[in-house]
């Protein structure tokens, strides 16, 4: 037979009466009990878990063991103990019934062998202290537990609300063994989680206080033995009896004033004098951050997770994959603590990744926790039924509805979504206040507006009561859609990431909408809307995959009669983008930018067209084809001036100005990209359409003013949009500016600061799975240890990127490695191989338009043609004076130099020192004041030797 916790003490008691168990007896005053042998084995199992409901079941398998009885029999014992003990009578409370539930001991129980210094008999006649054991290590809580004790003392009435499993007992009971020694051990604890009888919240308080419970108006005894009195109260879990223990503390907090109160509940108890708490789930690592091992260790949640997982029995070597797994877990379950506990348990019996997975597939909210703990904790469904039971049918009914929620919501959302014929606006409003109030609805500040969201363990639960039906799932589904036309149309307009973040913050109900249309029971035309509206916000935050796959799916569902729509239009487009930044100049890509392209010219739809001419710009830019994207930049033009607008002929001067530095015309490039980045209009050229126009004019500017003899100027413009680039937590766009700024620190021979950026660039690259751009990142690395003097090394690097972007058909920057793999060759001595790879570089030069390394490449064959085993002075001669010539013409100052350099040393060889002096003076004369670069100091040195 079980007995109570610590009944090796002779006797135990509760208002009158002794028990001793091992005599089997109860007395009253002295009297023995005329109980029953079964009535006594149940009065001593309800003693061994006081406060806490037992189950009938539990009760007829102790009483009964062995044998199977019926319900009946455990109901006529139950009734002749009650009374004997004259339960009910003269409101003597010490067993309750909790219907469909069990049954529970609700008086407080002394002990005989408690410890004389925890004996308040000398304490104004206090019973002693009676607290539940703390936890023997809390994680992540130490600044709660000092913000509420200081609150405590000060204002003496403080409710810690928050939601179920957030960890509120745990709390409390931490903050009154803290505070024992202040309220000089009379602290008391009242645990109301087991009463179904409202009327009982004072009985218990007076059953604990050792006090009689016998008067039919038990409050003024109370007030009165309380009033001279220093103590501290715990009232834990209020929530079901709320009504009648918020007006019992304001009388307590009033009549009483060396009493402090601390309340554990669900929603304040909002009567004067209180102070609410908000306890906050644990903290978690923000999605998407790079998380290591060292950094994990720091997060609470994970904490403690690791510490639940290791105490079932788990072996976990965190390490960094581990610690992304962990936080992916505890991001899921929102930090709730009681969560976290349950599925670390799983751990020791699935393993990490698969908890994780088992968790992304369906949140299971039966998987059990401690014995030990109260009912209402052993499960999430448990915890989940205890706080959905408290509420109101229309709250019930409003907070399954708001489960069609994925992430935040704001009030405007709710208020298109949920109401119908059996949920007015009205009501809405008041609804969602309570269940904010209740903690079952989390409020949180973004920006200016106050959006809400359910964790995501109330979600889960609540779709399994009632899934979303196809009415309420339409309205969520057609809400943002209008949604993400509004974002689109005002996305130039928002200027920073930080704000990017508030205006996108609604992306999980978006990713949600298409998850419901494209199912089983969706609606496929409010997918393909949703998708095209949904595509420019995917480009804008550089969600290449996701947005490809939408886009992909959405096309194979398009109905015969959504051909040549507005919808297919951005779809298609969205499309060609997508594969072009992920699978390079794929036919698939081209076929998706011209089908998009043609339907914007069939609808005359200047706007979109002028748009989509952009991206046919790029595409042919990265396919290695200069002239056919100079063609595409100069109709953008046209349309440009057609539509009239500052915003419209900034992003036609940005393609324009890309195209003509590309194609060597320095001083129309110039001008173009000047207008792009500096005119009327340029705030913000279409990043929502893949990448920010006037970054990337800004960084073409840079260029073109280094190889237009101002290094310094470019240098720090280069740095300017590196920096505009990486505050608008835009990928593409930060990448686009950094493999250029590369390009300047190689000029400029600072391999430093090029590696520096070239990792940067990797990095991004590799967390938006651009994979032309990781090829890139690596064929600079080569570059860099060809500069670095380890060229074999280089060669074999770039040669294995330039066979990846041949694959994927991205020929941008085939010219620069090409030229560097030319000084490769040059460098360990294989000479013919140099001169075949920089003939055939100017071949594709010729053909594909990329004129503006045609005086480099030159100048390489020049000195090809010197590093022959039979020098060919005369021609080398002549290719550096048509690389000079050239670069003069055209106004690339920066080439002119190197050519300079190269022809003055030849000219100096055969005597003619001071044409070469001359030479060099007027190369240098075109730089700006100030400028240094190694050419310049490669100049200088030579000038100096003559």
């Amino acid at each position: 037979m079980t007995e109570p916790a610590g009944s090796a003490a002779k006797t135990l008691s509760f208002g009158p009466f002794t028990v001793t168990p091992h005599a089997r007896m109860v007395t009253r005053d002295g009297v023995a009990l005329p109980l029953g042998a079964k009535a006594f084995d149940l009065l001593i199992a309800l003693m061994s878990r006081p406060n806490e409901v037992v189950s009938k079941w539990d009760l007829m398998a102790l009483v009964w063991p062995g044998l199977t009885v019926e319900e009946a029999s455990l109901r006529f014992q139950i009734a002749a103990l009650r009374k004997a003990l004259g339960d009910g009578r003269d409101g003597a409370r010490y067993i309750t019934t909790l219907s469909g539930r069990g049954y529970c001991f609700v008086a407080p129980i002394s002990r005989a062998a408690i410890p004389a210094e925890r004996r308040l008999a000398s304490r104004g006649g206090l019973s002693p202290v009676k607290l539940p054991n703390r936890l023997q290590r809390m994680v992540g809580r130490d600044d709660a537990i000092a913000a509420v004790s200081d609150k405590l003392i000060a204002s003496r009435f403080v409710t810690i609300a928050g939601p179920g499993g957030v960890g509120k007992t745990a709390v409390a009971v931490a903050i009154a063994h803290d505070l024992l020694e202040t309220f000089a051990d009379a602290a008391h604890f009242v645990d109301l989680a087991a009463l179904s009888d409202p009327d009982l919240v004072i009985t218990s308080i007076l059953l604990m206080l050792g006090l009689p419970a016998q008067t039919d108006d038990p409050l003024p005894p109370l007030l009165a033995h309380l009033g001279n009195k220093r103590m501290l109260l715990i009232l834990d879990n209020c929530e079901h009896v709320i009504a009648a223990v918020a007006p019992l503390a304001a009388e307590i907090f009033h009549a009483a004033p060396h009493v402090h109160i601390l309340a554990t509940s669900r929603e304040a108890l909002r009567v004067e004098g209180e102070q609410v708490y908000r306890l906050a789930p644990l903290a978690v690592p923000p999605d998407g951050s790079r998380l290591t091992v060292a950094a994990a260790r720091t997060y609470p949640a994970l904490q403690l997770f690791l510490e639940r997982a290791t105490a079932s029995g788990a072996q976990i070597a965190l390490d960094d994959a581990n610690a992304a797994i962990i936080a992916r877990i505890c991001r899921t379950l929102d930090g709730m603590a009681l969560a976290i506990e349950l599925v670390a348990g799983r751990v020791e019996a699935y393993g990490l990744e698969q908890t994780a997975t088992l968790l992304d597939e369906r949140l299971n909210l039966l998987w059990q926790g401690q014995r030990t703990a109260p009912p209402r904790q052993k499960t999430l469904q448990a915890t989940l039924d205890w706080s959905y039971g408290l509420l109101t049918d229309t709250e019930r009914l409003v907070l399954r509805r708001l489960a069609v929620f994925a992430g935040h919501f704001t009030i405007d959302a709710a208020l298109e979504v949920v109401p119908d014929e059996r949920v007015d606006r009205s009501h809405l409003f008041d609804a969602i206040d309570s269940l904010v109030a209740k903690s079952m609805v989390a409020p949180r500040p973004i920006g200016a507006m106050m959006r809400y969201r359910l964790l995501d363990t109330t979600r889960a639960y609540l779709l399994e009561i009632e899934p979303n039906d196809a009415g309420l799932a339409g309205r969520h589904a057609t809400y943002y859609r209008q949604w993400l036309e509004q974002a689109g149309s005002t996305w130039a307009t928002v200027p920073s990431a930080d704000e990017r973040a508030i205006h996108l913050s609604a992306l999980h109900n978006v990713r949600a909408a298409l998850d419901w249309c494209f199912g089983t029971d969706g609606n496929v035309g409010i997918g393909m809307a949703l998708v095209a509206a949904a595509a420019p916000i995917f480009l804008a935050m550089s969600l290449l995959i996701e947005c490809r796959r939408w886009s992909e799916r959405a096309l194979l569902a398009i109905d015969p009669s959504s051909r040549g729509s507005a919808e297919e239009m951005h779809i298609q487009a969205a499309l060609g983008l997508t594969l072009m930044f992920t699978r390079g100049g794929s036919e698939a890509a081209r076929a998706a930018l011209s089908r998009s392209l043609a339907i914007a010219e069939g609808r005359c739809d200047e706007i979109n067209q002028l748009q989509l001419l952009g991206r046919m710009h790029i595409f042919h830019e990265r396919m290695g084809e200069f002239d056919a994207a100079l063609r595409y930049a100069q109709q953008s033009l046209t349309v440009a001036e057609a539509l009239g607008d500052a915003a419209s002929t900034a992003l036609a001067h940005s393609l324009l100005g890309v195209s003509l530095h590309l194609a060597g015309e320095h001083h129309d490039a110039l001008t173009m990209l000047e207008a792009a980045w500096l005119g009327p209009g340029t705030e913000r050229i279409s990043t929502v359409y893949g990448f920010d126009h006037r970054n990337r004019a800004g960084i073409s500017l840079a260029r073109e003013l280094w190889l237009q003899g101002r290094p310094a100027q470019a240098q720090q413009l280069a740095r300017q949009t590196v920096t505009e680039a990486a505050q608008m937590d835009h990928p593409i766009t930060l990448c686009i500016a950094l493999i250029w700024a590369v390009s300047i620190d190689l000029w400029n021979g600072d391999l430093d600061d090029a590696e520096a950026n070239i990792d940067r660039f990797i990095a991004h690259a590799e967390s938006r799975s651009m994979g032309p751009y990781l090829a890139v990142g690596r064929g600079v690395k080569g570059e860099l240890a060809i500069r670095r003097g380890n060229a074999a090394d280089g060669l074999e690097t770039i040669r294995a990127c330039l066979h990846e972007l041949h694959d994927a058909r991205y020929e941008l920057l085939t010219t620069t490695f090409n030229a560097a793999m030319v000084q490769g060759f040059l460098a360990i001595g294989q000479i013919e191989q140099g001169a075949r790879l920089v003939d055939e570089a100017i071949r594709l030069v010729e053909r594909g338009g990329d004129h503006l390394y045609m005086p480099e490449l030159l100048r390489m064959k020049g000195r090809v043609l010197l590093s022959l085993p039979e020098p060919n002075a005369e021609q080398a001669e002549a290719h550096f004076m048509q690389s000079l010539d050239l670069s003069r013409h055209r106004g690339a100052k920066a080439w002119e130099l190197r050519a300079a350099i190269d022809l003055a040393e030849i000219l100096a060889e055969r005597g003619r020192r001071e044409h070469a002096k001359r030479l060099l003076q007027s190369a240098l004369d075109g730089f700006a004041k100030g400028s240094e670069t190694t050419d310049i100091t490669a100049a200088n040195r030579l000038l100096a030797m003559m």
